[in-house]
């Protein structure tokens, strides 16, 4: 009896693992891949995995050579099955050259300078920083090779600092949602410069209202030349100008980390939201950084993929109420109804402080704005 009864079972379970690859992995994906120069972990996720997020699910990493969870150009990827279930390995060691970079989880050339650049000061890192005062010669601006003058600054000859400069202070405050009239909490980014350092701030905080974070744009770097007030420093690197009012702050020396796998998030955070994008009110294509309200005290971290939902707007229900009374609807509440949050798009985290996070749009199918929301990896 339990011979016949195992057959079906044995059968049973192989269809549900055939089905299980079929819903994981590309119709067309490939048996062989040959990592090419240019190649992203998310591209290379992309050509066997219908969501570029499972990754982990099929990648098995191998402990023969060094950093197994690292694959360079020319590593040969070959896609097999286990019990049914697809697994993803290279072949053996290989020799590879000494500055061999290992491909990046994502093109560089779109998140280098936010991972280079930006940093976001917490708590009171902020407060009484050394600031330019002057530059060589009374110039508006300096650049390399030229003289910078610092106030505050408690150094020796020779110390090298970065010049940083105030770009927005990300603030947290309950309200209501501009679309959809829910109380939530909202984002706000607003300049702030040396000033507020120095003397009282930026606006305090109004009741209900938390500061996530200061950000700062790194211009160049300095040596100091001669200590005093003002201290003379002297621009050793930089690819862009600096002036009166940039901050002075320690070298990062491990700024960001580099390689990790996209993954789905294990949960999604609390009112976790799009709090600002780069340039514009919204970005519509791939490849635009924004800003989250979420970092590494509510689980973030480098890799997660989310996805984008523009939240549904509260709209009067004109087929149901046909005659608008602004009175009577107000009270009614069958006069309204909140629409679906529609999916906008996939972002996934590159970058990680402690209160906000940076991510890369890797898909969008509508433009990315501020308040858009965070979502688990949605599988269209």
């Amino acid at each position: 009896m339990f011979k016949r009864l195992l057959v079906p079972v044995v059968a049973l379970l192989t269809l549900v693992a055939a089905h299980a690859a079929e819903t994981v992995l590309r119709a067309d994906h490939p048996d062989r891949y040959v990592v090419q120069r240019g190649d992203t972990l998310w591209d290379i996720a992309g050509r066997f995995l219908r969501h570029p997020w499972l990754w982990p699910e099929i990648w098995q990493a191998n402990p023969q050579v060094a950093n197994p969870h690292l694959i360079y150009p020319g590593d040969v990827l070959n896609l097999s099955y286990l019990g049914g279930r697809p697994q993803l390995s290279q072949d053996g060691p290989r020799i590879r050259e000494r500055d061999a970079q290992a491909v990046p989880p994502l093109p560089l050339s779109d998140i280098e300078p936010f991972l280079r650049r930006v940093r976001v000061l917490e708590g009171d890192a902020w407060k009484n920083l050394p600031y330019v005062v002057a530059v060589e010669e009374n110039r508006l601006r300096a650049t390399e090779s030229q003289y910078i003058y610092a106030r505050d600054l408690v150094a020796e000859p020779g110390q090298r600092f970065a010049v940083v400069r105030p770009t927005l202070v990300y603030r947290e405050a309950r309200g209501r949602h501009p679309r959809t009239n829910e109380r939530v909490d909202f984002e706000r980014g607003s300049p702030w410069t040396a000033a507020d350092s120095i003397h009282a701030g930026p606006k305090p905080p109004r009741r209900a209202e938390r500061i996530l974070g200061y950000e700062v744009m790194e211009m160049a770097y300095a040596q100091v030349l001669r200590t005093g007030d003002p201290t003379t420093l002297l621009i050793d690197d930089g690819d862009y100008e600096v002036k009166a009012g940039d901050l002075l702050l320690a070298i990062d020396e491990a700024p960001f980390d580099l390689y990790f796998q996209p993954h789905a998030p294990a949960r999604i955070p609390d009112g976790a939201e799009v709090m600002a994008t780069t340039d514009a009110p919204s970005v519509s294509g791939r490849l635009q950084v924004v800003a989250i309200n979420r970092g590494a005290r509510d689980g973030v971290a480098n890799g997660q993929v989310y996805s984008l939902f523009k939240p549904g707007e509260r709209i009067r229900d004109s087929v149901r109420n046909p005659n608008p009374n602004p009175f009577r609807d107000s009270r009614r509440e069958d006069a309204w109804v909140t629409l679906p949050d529609d999916f906008a798009g996939h972002l996934m985290v590159f970058r990680v402080f402690d209160r906000i996070s940076y991510g890369l749009v890797m898909e969008s199918q509508r433009h990315i704005q501020v308040r858009d929301r965070l979502q688990a990896p949605y599988a269209l």
